[in-house]
């Protein structure tokens, strides 16, 4: 699978980025040194002229999302459109646990420790214009910051954002908007599909599976009447799809119960898409030039150029660049806390969110982040995309690359 090297030269001018053989075979001939190996980053040692430079244009598109942000790096050649980056953001979704922990232990100091009347409406951020709950103004601040990063590596000429507008009265209630007024699109089905798909966190409601190809059935089919609102829809897999074909009404009860149940009631995810929009779309203004683009267009131009659904896929298409491939490495990106709260400081020089490698007995050789260490033991617990691995020997253990403030996964780790 191809995959892209970001290049600087001596002065920290961003060159176009390279094929990873091609860096390899420089710092191998000593003609360039590796500032970062996930993902990699390449400085050659001697100094390139403006006049040398490429000028080729690299668009950034942003598939905003409530739990995952899909992000890609399109350069336009003058022979053929490639794709040199393409990954997915996963959202913090703790914050508001942390703040309401705190907050805990704040009114339990106020009372016990030293009491003082409570204070209401003292909060000054509380009643700022414009304000966004910190939960969700620090998914957008995680965004801008994988952004940042990789405008420091490769210079991003405008950025492409998908607009995302979801009526949730719309959703729900079942009353239908002219094609103007939802999101100027004429793809109805692809807004509805993703509220639903958000509202259910992303995974099969009938066996739970979420890294998989996603549908949305009517509970109540179409021949039946049923309707295209949020209540007579779920989100399931196609294995559990086809299953219900023909005898819908043998799963209506059953998927009413789990639509009516307390876990899937609300619409978080689908309502944080919408929350701090003019926020993110002024950052991005302030680093270049922005374009804002629709969900339907999206859909469209994804479904004429044949490519898979995904987020990074669909940041590509919001680009507005055809490529003549979408088959490079995908990167799982977590912006993760600024300030580690681990107590324990190292395990035979393993620190905490380092990421290392270990193969087990059975073969299988998994690689990840760092999460816990135990000194007295010599093992830690580490996690890959995908398995937890705990307690496993930090002897065994190879470090490939140590902490910088934000993980860098492959998905064929």
């Amino acid at each position: 699978m191809t995959s892209y090297a970001f290049v600087l030269d001596a002065d920290n001018k961003q060159l176009a980025p390279t094929k990873e053989q091609k860096a390899w075979f420089l710092i191998r001939k000593k003609r360039a040194t590796l500032l970062s190996r996930y993902p990699m980053v390449i400085q050659l040692k001697k100094k390139i002229s403006d006049q040398e430079i490429c000028k080729d244009e690299i668009r950034c598109g942003i598939d905003d999302g409530g739990l995952h942000v899909g992000v890609a790096l399109v350069q336009k050649c003058q022979t053929r459109n490639k794709v040199i980056f393409k990954g997915t953001i996963e959202q913090r979704n703790d914050v508001k646990h942390l703040m309401d922990v705190r907050r805990g232990f704040r009114r339990y100091h106020r009372d016990h420790k030293r009491y003082r009347p409570v204070r209401f409406d003292n909060r000054k951020s509380s009643k700022r214009k414009g304000r966004i709950a910190p939960s969700i103004l620090q998914k957008r601040q995680s965004t801008i910051r994988v952004i940042n990063q990789l405008n420091k590596w490769v210079n991003i000429t405008n950025y492409w954002l998908e607009d995302v507008a979801i009526d949730i009265r719309a959703l729900t209630d079942g009353y239908k908007p002219y094609r103007w007024q939802y999101q100027k699109s004429n793809r109805l089905d692809e807004n509805i599909r993703k509220a639903v798909i958000l509202r259910d966190g992303c995974q099969c409601m009938e066996c739970g599976k979420s890294n998989c190809r996603l549908e949305v059935h009517h509970i109540k089919p179409r021949r039946l009447k049923g309707s295209n609102t949020l209540g007579n829809l779920i989100t399931l897999c196609t294995g559990c799809h086809q299953k219900t074909e023909g005898v819908e009404e043998l799963y209506m009860n059953r998927y009413f119960a789990l639509l009516n149940s307390s876990d899937n009631k609300n619409l978080n995810y689908a309502q944080h898409v919408m929350i701090g929009k003019k926020w993110l779309r002024k950052q991005l203004s302030n680093l270049g030039m922005l374009h804002l683009t629709n969900g339907g267009d999206t859909a469209n131009k994804r479904i004429d150029w044949g490519i898979a659904k995904s987020h990074s896929n669909d940041a590509i298409c919001i680009t507005d660049l055809r490529p003549d491939t979408c088959e490079i490495k995908e990167w799982v990106i977590k912006p993760m806390r600024r300030q580690s709260k681990a107590k324990t400081d190292n395990v035979l020089g393993i620190k905490h969110r380092d990421l290392v490698e270990y193969t087990f007995m059975n073969g299988e050789t998994h690689r990840g982040y760092v999460t816990a260490l135990y000194p007295e033991q010599n093992v830690l617990n580490f996690q890959s995309p995908t398995k937890h691995c705990k307690k496993v020997n930090a002897r065994k253990c190879k470090v490939l690359w140590k902490y910088s403030k934000i993980y860098w996964l492959d998905n064929v780790s």
